[in-house]
């Protein structure tokens, strides 16, 4: 019994219809009568980039965008967000440290960075990883030992930025966070 192919709607083996063979003998040995092989039309069809030089295009635009992304400078905003970032980390930490040993810590601003009593010397950084930073108003944050404290909060700023403040704060009961402030 004859099947026919998947999809199709004739039987097998009836009503197919099979292209002609190109002619064959001496005068169409090179494709054409007259030995022409290729039209001007065709030539200009042919025309294009390869593969390796839109590669090369790409391949520099890519290196443009990268040197304006690097060539923009940071505007300090994130460099005074990453100060108030690591103080937050900073104060949590020797919260932390105050609520394990059961003593009293406090952190303090100094004039070459800031200070941390209460807890191991060189347990925690001391200094600012921006030259400039400070707090606008010098102020003692007291960090516990009790699990609930008051509600206290700092200022960061940096003369060399200008109009940039940083505000880290914590409610007492949650941890402490930096937050931009305009």
């Amino acid at each position: 019994m004859r099947t026919s192919a998947v999809g199709s709607s004739r039987p097998h083996g009836r009503g197919l219809r099979v292209a002609p063979c190109p002619p064959r003998g001496p005068r169409f040995a090179l494709g054409r009568p007259g030995g022409e092989t290729t039209s001007r039309a065709s030539r200009l069809v042919a025309r294009g980039f390869t593969l390796l030089e839109l590669l090369v295009v790409v391949s520099i635009m890519a290196l443009a965008t990268a040197g304006v992304g690097f060539a923009l400078a940071d505007g300090g905003r994130t460099r005074l967000q990453r100060e108030g970032d690591r103080l937050a980390a900073l104060l949590d930490s020797a919260r932390a440290q105050s609520r394990a040993t059961g003593s009293v810590v406090s952190w303090r601003a100094s004039p070459t960075g800031f200070h941390f009593d209460g807890v191991a010397p060189g347990s925690l950084p001391e200094h600012w990883l921006e030259p400039g930073t400070q707090p606008r108003t010098p102020k003692t944050l007291w960090l516990g030992p009790e699990p609930l404290i008051g509600a206290q909060d700092i200022t960061l700023v940096n003369p060399e930025l200008p109009g940039q403040a940083v505000r880290v704060a914590s409610d007492g009961l949650r941890p402490f966070t930096a937050q931009a402030l305009q």
